[in-house]
């Protein structure tokens, strides 16, 4: 279980790096960042990271996503919502949520652009923490007893968050 969480560590790091150096200003992570240490120094720091590492398109739009997914898949894995007599396994969610979000840019109820690398990346990253990643874990309910897995898993789902575009 604990190298799952340096991998979900490392997945959201690089996560980090391309929203705050590749993507707009206007996420909530990077007026975060700006606040910090002033939009000049914000500037300067990201125009010699991009002019020294330039990324693919793909890269700066999609990768995030996977990686998200890839995220919460692992700490959703085992975990399960009991809600009267139906169990929901949580380890579907992201893939409906991050599809869900697509379909919802599609039809223009939510910001961003619709994109089927997006999807991709998901599906791709998706798989790979279901079936390449394995682990032993007891199956539990994600709020019952509400453990340290659970605040991982809830807050990892809140990470979206910071991706969100201020207009």
């Amino acid at each position: 279980m604990k190298k799952n969480y340096c991998y979900i560590a490392l997945s959201l790091l690089l996560s980090l790096f391309v929203y705050l150096f590749y993507r707009t200003e206007k996420t909530v992570i990077n007026e975060i960042f700006i606040s910090i240490i002033s939009f000049d120094k914000f500037a300067e720091l990201r125009k010699e990271i991009t002019n020294i590492l330039p990324l693919n398109e793909h890269i700066i739009y999609s990768l995030p996503e996977g990686l998200w997914v890839f995220c919460i898949t692992l700490t959703s894995k085992h975990l399960f919502l009991k809600v009267g007599k139906l169990e929901i396994n949580l380890f579907f969610i992201p893939l409906v949520f991050s599809i869900g979000l697509e379909l919802f840019q599609l039809l223009h109820l939510t910001n961003g652009r619709f994109d089927f690398w997006d999807i991709g990346f998901s599906i791709l990253f998706w798989a790979v923490a279901n079936y390449l990643i394995n682990y032993k874990s007891i199956r539990q309910n994600i709020l019952q007893p509400f453990t340290l897995k659970s605040f991982i898993c809830l807050l990892s789902y809140l990470i979206v968050y910071l991706a969100h575009v201020w207009k």
